[in-house]
Formats: C-alpha cells, sequence, structure tokens
C-alpha cells in the first residue's frame, strides 16, 4: 500500500533559523527563541546554539536581574545573516540591549510570538520573517507640520487558509503605556495622512516613472491598506480600557481620522488578553463603529 506524499515545508536547521529570527525581530529573549524555531528543539539544545553562536561573535547577550537574557546579532552576525540570497537587498541596522529601546523591542517580539502561535494552532500561514519591526514611509500630504514618517512597530503578513482564505496584512502598534495617551491616539493622524496623500502630478512625476506615478502613494506597497491593530501593555486595566477609549475618541473627533477609519479596519486588544485568549479569539475592540469584541480578522 503506497502513502500519500504530504508536501511540507523544508525547515532550515536550528542555527540558521535562530540567525533569522534575530535578524528579523532584532531582540529576543530565549523563550521567545524557543517558541519561533520550529519545530522546537530542546531547551538545552537552543541554549547550546545560542552559546555557540556568541563564541563565534555573530550573537550576543544581555543577562537581566529576574528576567531571561535577551538576545541580538552582533555587526558580524548581521553581515553574515544578509549574504545570505533571501536577505539581500536588506540593511543592516544599529541594534542595542540597553535601555528603554531594548525593552520596547522586546515586547514587540512578544507580540509576533502571540500571533505566530495562534497561526500555527489554526494552521494558518505566518512564520517569524513575516512579522516585520519598524516599517517606515513617509509621508508626503503637503502638510507644514507634523510627522514626515509613518513608523509602525511592525508589519504582520498573515494568510489565514482554509475555505474562507484570505491574505491579510496589518500594522502593529505596541504601547507599553509609557508615552501620553495622547502621543498614543496622534498616531492615527499620521496613519490618516498616510493614506490620505494624495498622488503626484503628471508635472512632478520623474523621468521614466511611467503610470506607476499616478497611484496614491501607500499603494505602491500594498494592493489594500493594511489594518491597524494597537496592542497594549505595562498599566492596569482601568487604565489600558481609559487609553482604548482615548484611541476611539480620536477616531469620532478627527475629521480625518474619521474618514481614514470609514475605509480602514483599526482595533485594539490588551496584550496580557491576546496571550490568554489567543490574538485571533474576540478580544479587539473596533476603534469605530461599536464596541463588541471580536476577532482582528473580523475588524
Amino acid at each position: 500500500m503506497q502513502t500519500a506524499l504530504v508536501d511540507r515545508p523544508v525547515r532550515p536547521p536550528a542555527r540558521e533559523q535562530l540567525l533569522q529570527c534575530l535578524f528579523q525581530h532584532r531582540a529576543a529573549t530565549t523563550a521567545q527563541l524557543q517558541a519561533m524555531v520550529s519545530p522546537s528543539p530542546h531547551p538545552e539544545t537552543l541554549r547550546q546554539n545560542l552559546r555557540r553562536l556568541r563564541a563565534e561573535q555573530l550573537a550576543q547577550s544581555v543577562v537581566r536581574a529576574h528576567h531571561q537574557s535577551v538576545w541580538s546579532l552582533t555587526a558580524r552576525g548581521q553581515q553574515a545573516v544578509l549574504s545570505w540570497p533571501q536577505f539581500r537587498g536588506r540593511r543592516a541596522y544599529r541594534a542595542g540591549l540597553q535601555g528603554l529601546r531594548s525593552a520596547h523591542t522586546v515586547t514587540v517580539t512578544r507580540t509576533a510570538v502571540a500571533f505566530l502561535e495562534d497561526a500555527r494552532v489554526r494552521a494558518d500561514e505566518c512564520s517569524p520573517l513575516d512579522w516585520e519591526p519598524e516599517v517606515a514611509h513617509p509621508v508626503r500630504d503637503g502638510a507644514a507640520d507634523g510627522e514626515r514618517m509613518l513608523i509602525a512597530d511592525a508589519l504582520l503578513r498573515y494568510t489565514r487558509t482554509g475555505p474562507d482564505r484570505a491574505l491579510l496584512r496589518a500594522f502593529v502598534e505596541v504601547d507599553r503605556a509609557t508615552e501620553s495617551a495622547e502621543r498614543l491616539a496622534a498616531k492615527l493622524i499620521t496613519y490618516a495622512r498616510f493614506h490620505a496623500a494624495p498622488a503626484p502630478t503628471p508635472a512632478g512625476r520623474r523621468q521614466g516613472g511611467g503610470a506607476g506615478g499616478l497611484m496614491v502613494p501607500w499603494q505602491r506597497s500594498y494592493p489594500v491598506f493594511p489594518r491597524v491593530l494597537f496592542v497594549l501593555t505595562g498599566a492596569g486595566p482601568r487604565a489600558l480600557a481609559q487609553r482604548i477609549a482615548d484611541l476611539q475618541a480620536m477616531v469620532r473627533q478627527h475629521p480625518l481620522v474619521s474618514q481614514f477609519a470609514a475605509a480602514v479596519p483599526l482595533g485594539a486588544a490588551v496584550l496580557e488578553e491576546i496571550e490568554e485568549n489567543a490574538a485571533s479569539a474576540n478580544v479587539w475592540l473596533p476603534l469605530a463603529n461599536g464596541s463588541s469584541r471580536c476577532s482582528w480578522m473580523s475588524l
């Protein structure tokens, strides 16, 4: 009796996956790396691989009191990954493991792990490389003031499988309650400005630009504008609920953001609730049109 062949993705060795994940996510704890590598190696095997990468000066780590070690690539490690075909065209970045920036990066990675683990349970398609941190786009809307760049904490590429298969994208903003609620809500204005920025006029088109010069700026990167997801943590339930309410108020009160919310799904959730229930669970509050919780895919 002949056994039917099942197409399964060929996974690179754990060492290669660790280098990829550290390059892509910039910083991660040992447990986060354990969750990202597939199939998940024995914890001691993972630690041995990390120690070898550190001995070869490809990775570095910082031990924090009462916390797990945080890992990142060295400059040498980044150059090694950039030599691989799948990373051709990418650029090295300045990575640091100290201070508030490192804490934010690790929290962004924590959010990524929540989505990745949920995708595995659902048998959806989402790998660690489908989460891209610090995605930047210029905001060219002619405004005299305001932000000149939109820098999303991450861009998520996610394929929902099954009969309702869909290719989904989302900008993800991770809020640790370290900035004012006003500054958090103002991020919606920057997204709205990027969405509303007009196409360049034919007179302003670069020579040889072709018909593509008439596209609005965001369409150069996305067939559909990604939904925007705010993930909140770092404060008590009442404070986080108020920050979500402030985001909803911005949608109601700012005309440009209201127009944006009518065209693009916007939602917010608490990171601890995502981890407890699953990223696709009904833990997301829409920022417009009602207060019923739903999945981020249904916003």
